[in-house]
């Protein structure tokens, strides 16, 4: 496989892990420290629970990537889902970006040759690409929920971070948002 290609697979799964923190990080930015601890219902989810739980999924996930199961036996997923009154600020330090930074730098090591290869999740083999695949989608899912949850608190204050409303044409005239960020 020339050099050139040899990360072009890869590459694009870097991009959209890039495109999900970057969505995330600028809803975050958008919320004060009372809506990120806040929930919609008892049972419902705050900003800081998907957090820790993203967070801890991706430290989880890609730490020893290629040698040991993703599951490891020293992530608490069920006290990601516990709101335990850290400071925002420490949630970010301490869960949050090991997590991504965990992703990065794995990412970064990868060459498309890798996708082919086996990793375990929870003792279930996957190919690489496979996992991949399913760490995208579930990180892609609670940004969703991150977004969503921001954008309630803002209020009338929330700036888009998509194409605004009634600007699609002006958009297409220079997709910006289509490249990596």
């Amino acid at each position: 496989m020339p050099a050139e290609s040899s990360r072009a697979l890869v590459d694009s799964f870097g991009g959209e892990y890039a495109r999900y923190r970057a969505t995330a990080e600028g809803a975050l930015a958008q919320v004060r420290d009372d809506a990120f601890f806040a929930t919609l219902d008892p049972t419902a989810n705050s900003i800081a629970v998907l957090v820790k739980h993203v967070g801890g999924n991706l430290r989880s996930r890609f730490t020893d990537f290629l040698d040991s199961d993703g599951e490891k036996s020293w992530r608490d997923r069920d006290n990601e889902f516990v709101a335990d009154g850290q400071e925002r600020k420490r949630l970010m330090d301490e869960i949050w970006q090991p997590g991504w930074a965990a992703v990065e730098q794995t990412v970064a090591t990868l060459c498309d040759a890798d996708l082919v290869r086996s990793v375990t999740i929870r003792g279930k083999p996957l190919s690489v690409a496979e996992a991949l695949c399913r760490s995208v989608a579930h990180t892609a899912t609670h940004v969703g929920q991150i977004v969503l949850l921001a954008k309630h608190a803002a209020g009338p204050a929330w700036q888009t971070l998509s194409i605004a409303r009634g600007e699609s044409a002006t958009y297409n005239r220079n997709p910006t948002r289509e490249r990596r960020p």
